[in-house]
């Protein structure tokens, strides 16, 4: 298999998950059925990303990229600047339109984390997309009200995505109303209320 074959499986895999994912639950979702959409062998998905999760982890981080490249780089109010109220409030949009758009993914990842063996700042860290999402949730948080708890909110914030309540609203197609809630929260939060 040269490079490119194996650039256009990861793809075709990764692509397929996230089409599974718009009809169903990480955990409703096999091997066998990502690879007969993606067009490869089980085998391919196997070695590729191990299990499920190691999949659900691939995909999350590849969406995650795409969203850091806009917070780093991207126009305002999700890259620099805008305000950090501003920007705040767009990236927990984008976040909960990745989300939306791949059912259970931040269950899935909130599951990671919660399960590693220790639950301190080092796991929170040795996951790249709830590590690069806490810090500059933290860092917006720290930023827009100094002498805020911005590690701990950070922490409650990312907490509440990946609740079944949250993901049952996700399954009944409410993204906006959860958008809606985030942007109510954190606004009263850094207003002090």
């Amino acid at each position: 298999m040269t490079r490119a074959d194996a650039v256009r499986n990861r793809r075709a895999i990764l692509l397929a998950t996230e089409d599974l994912l718009t009809r169903h639950r990480p955990e409703q979702i096999s091997m066998e059925q990502v690879a007969a959409a993606a067009g490869v062998g089980k085998g391919t998905v196997f070695h590729r990303f191990g299990s499920r999760m190691g999949l659900m982890l691939a995909l999350m981080q590849e969406r995650a990229m795409a969203l850091g490249e806009q917070v780093r780089s991207g126009p305002p109010p999700l890259g620099p600047g805008a305000a950090p109220e501003q920007r705040l409030l767009a990236f927990l949009d984008a976040v909960v339109a990745v989300v939306a758009r791949n059912k259970g993914l931040l269950a899935a990842l909130g599951h990671a984390v919660t399960t590693s063996h220790r639950l301190d700042r080092d796991n929170r860290d040795a996951h790249p997309v709830y590590g690069f999402w806490h810090a500059h949730i933290a860092g917006l948080l720290a930023e827009a009200r100094p002498g805020l708890d911005a590690e701990l909110h950070a922490d409650l914030l990312l907490a509440g995505l990946t609740s079944d309540p949250v993901q049952a609203l996700l399954d009944r197609g409410e993204a906006d109303r959860l958008a809606a809630a985030l942007r109510t929260t954190v606004s009263a939060l850094l207003a002090g209320r």
